[in-house]
């Protein structure tokens, strides 16, 4: 079973280093996380390097933050060295718009 998944990983990223950066990171957040996390949180955009991820209470993006490092290495095996953030959003919450400057 495992060349089988190997394969349709290595298809995955064939696909998704075609698409625009802010698309392949949102389309490539379930492959990363996995069916489970993927079922209860939602990739909301990809903007300046930052991923937000919404999910659906503190405790999620309290354990969800420990998988960081492992998430942006499975990001940057599929779409390339694009994403170097992730933040987690609360259902519900307003996003915070960045400043300029």
């Amino acid at each position: 079973m495992e060349p089988i998944r190997t394969g349709l990983r290595r298809i995955m990223s064939d696909f998704l280093k075609t698409q625009p950066p802010e698309e392949a990171a949102v389309l490539a957040w379930p492959v990363v996380c996995g069916a489970d996390v993927a079922a209860r949180t939602k990739a909301l955009s990809f903007n300046e390097g930052q991923l937000t991820i919404e999910v659906p209470d503190a405790n999620w993006r309290n354990q969800l933050s420990a998988f960081i490092p492992r998430y942006l290495s499975g990001l940057n095996d599929l779409v390339g060295p694009v994403v170097k953030e992730i933040r987690f959003q609360l259902q519900g919450q307003v996003p915070r718009i960045k400043s300029p400057g």
